[in-house]
């Protein structure tokens, strides 16, 4: 039924009905308010005076030598104050000088973009409308005619010396951080120290922490024990070297394994040992399924199946635990009969070798 809104009876009532707009478009009203525009451009002393631009010109560049200054600070104070094992004083000077230098080095470059921009760059006000994107001759060349106006609006190539006082920080900021990264690796040669372990032939498997040797005969069926070298817990190597060597023993019946011809040795009477650090990130593998005989890292759900040596069955692990080699000496505890035979740990560490 119409609606006649208080008119006569047979009388026509034309009525006005939206037209109906679709999503994610701009709604264009009949009554949209027109926009008053912006307010006049004020010039700067800089557009005014060459001498006040000149002068934030060399402010400019003072923040970016700031920058450099920083940037090289930070790798002086990496060498100056390291960092040593227990000495407190030694962690937070090398934090405090280490902190100001990376501050400093892009604080500069920060506040002398901003200062750039401000004071020297074009200010006036502009009112770009909104336009589908394609990939057009005239759209191309519209993009490089905009590239060209902002480089003569900012002058990057007309000032020189704020130019190359940003080119020279840029290039010093990431030397920090490149120095302190690259120390991050061994000083002496990496790929022998992340091949190698604590593990040498004779040393004998003890429990962790606790450190006491293990016995062949203390190892029964199903069990898995958390193994460190005898001598670890009384011994002042870096604890990164400490977690390398950490191993988990299992007794399996010898005829559920299955070991390749080079490794038929390496188990003593199902007796098997392998390296606890995960292959994906490095996650201590410490979850066993005596059933299955698989072993389980609880971080992101690898799985290794050690009828098989350890082999990989699911989750992103992309090689086996290493396996340690055993037997047992004369008093018959168990001992290792070398080192690990592959590096233990993350497979990304393989790439630096």
């Amino acid at each position: 039924m119409a609606e006649t809104n208080g008119a006569e009876p047979g009388t026509a009532v034309e009525t006005h009905t939206p037209s109906p707009v679709s999503a994610g478009v701009a709604v264009i009203s009949d009554d949209a308010v027109e926009n008053p525009g912006f307010p006049p451009y004020r010039p700067r002393v800089s557009d005014l005076d060459p001498e006040k631009a000149k002068q934030n010109e060399r402010r400019v560049f003072w923040l970016f030598l700031a920058s450099m200054i920083g940037s090289v600070f930070a790798v002086v104070a990496y060498i100056v104050f390291p960092i040593h094992e227990g000495d407190l004083e030694s962690v937070r000077l090398n934090n405090l000088f280490l902190g100001l230098g990376f501050a400093l080095g892009l604080l500069g470059i920060g506040f002398g973009t901003v200062h750039w921009s401000k004071s020297l760059m074009d200010g006036h006000d502009l009112v770009e409308q909104r336009h589908e994107t394609r990939g057009k001759p005239e759209t191309i060349a519209r993009a490089a005619e905009i590239f060209t106006l902002g480089n003569k609006e900012s002058g990057f190539t007309r000032r020189k010396l704020i130019r190359n006082g940003l080119i020279a920080a840029l290039a010093l900021a990431p030397l920090s951080a490149i120095v302190i990264f690259r120390d991050f690796a061994p000083a002496d040669d990496p790929a022998t120290l992340l091949k190698h372990t604590m593990w040498k032939k004779g040393t004998r498997l003890a429990r962790d922490p606790n450190g006491l040797p293990i016995k062949a005969s203390d190892v029964t069926l199903g069990s898995v024990f958390h193994v460190i070298p005898e001598d670890l817990h009384e011994s002042d190597h870096p604890l990164e070297e400490k977690a390398k060597a950490a191993v988990l023993l299992m007794r399996l019946r010898p005829e559920d394994l299955n070991p390749s011809p080079e490794r038929e040795d390496w188990a003593f009477r199902g007796i098997v040992a392998y390296s606890k650090i995960c292959t994906h990130v490095g996650c201590p593998v410490a979850l066993y399924e005596q059933q299955t005989h698989h072993l389980l890292c609880p971080c992101h759900q690898s799985q290794f199946d050690i009828t098989r040596e350890a082999a990989v069955i699911f989750g992103p692990a992309k090689r086996p635990l290493p396996q340690l080699p055993i037997t047992v000496d004369d008093e018959g505890y168990l001992i290792a009969q070398s080192d690990f035979h592959e590096p233990v740990g993350p497979s990304f560490w393989e790439r630096s070798l």
